[in-house]
């Protein structure tokens, strides 16, 4: 499938199409760090306006290939509602259907099956505080439980409890997901929550006794990150640089 020749830019409100830009910037930018899995998941963001309406993959398109233009508008139902050339997954949006339906602060929805990430919800502990890294995952973790491929309406309620105010998901057996105000904030913390799983791993494979970082440390975390970043949020602060890096290994995403 080739991505799209037709610019949407004069087609689209300048804050959609902003949203469109981050939004397949996080999707190649999930390609260049390894995370994406081949077609088989999705980030979505809530396109800003009064509309429930949201914006997703095209079904069957490599993530580092997706563009602006490319990206489908759809409903709750993961239906498409504009026209658009390509397919999407309406089983793929499942879960993220129920995140944006629950969570008004949830504009972006990031889930992976990176390999680390479902390494470690298949071990009993789950996340360990292990790393500096893991710190700030531990403060706003949820776990849920695997229920098969998700596709049963069902299981929504069950998903959207175990998340709760958090912003990190562990979804046993199946891999991760985070929640942002935008796709730089999504992109981030899901940045962070998978280095905290692959640190984990090595550690593991090290064979040595593990030190963990004692409980106490991680309460005062959360402003200890914001002092970090100076009060701006890491997505914010760490966003601009990002998109310097893709713009130099794989441009086009804005077109």
């Amino acid at each position: 499938m080739a991505s799209s020749a037709v610019s949407l830019k004069n087609d689209v409100s300048p804050a959609e199409w902003e949203a469109r830009v981050n939004l397949a910037a996080a999707y190649r930018l999930t390609a260049l760090f390894g995370w994406d899995d081949l077609v088989f998941t999705h980030i979505s963001a809530r396109v800003p306006g009064p509309e429930h309406h949201f914006l997703i993959n095209p079904y069957g398109m490599m993530f580092d290939e997706i563009t602006a233009s490319s990206l489908v508008k759809i409903g709750l139902d993961g239906r498409k509602i504009a026209e658009s050339p390509y397919d999407v997954n309406p089983a793929g949006f499942t879960i993220h259907s129920a995140v944006h339906a629950a969570r008004e602060d949830a504009h972006c929805v990031m889930h992976t099956h990176s390999v680390n990430g479902v390494a470690v919800s298949a071990q009993e502990a789950g996340l360990l505080p292990l790393s500096q890294q893991s710190l700030g995952v531990l403060a706003s973790l949820g776990y849920h439980d695997y229920e098969g491929i998700a596709l049963n309406e069902a299981e929504k309620p069950r998903l959207v409890q175990d998340l709760g105010s958090n912003t990190y998901l562990m979804l046993r057996n199946h891999g991760l997901l985070t929640v942002g105000a935008a796709p730089a904030d999504a992109f981030v913390a899901m940045y962070f929550f998978e280095a905290a799983c692959m640190i984990q791993v090595r550690a593991q494979s090290g064979g040595g006794k593990l030190t963990p970082i004692p409980h106490q440390i991680l309460d005062g975390i959360e402003d200890q990150i914001r002092m970090a970043t100076r009060g701006l949020s890491p997505g914010a602060l760490v966003w601009p640089g990002l998109l310097r890096r893709l713009d130099r290994r794989n441009p086009g995403y804005a077109d």
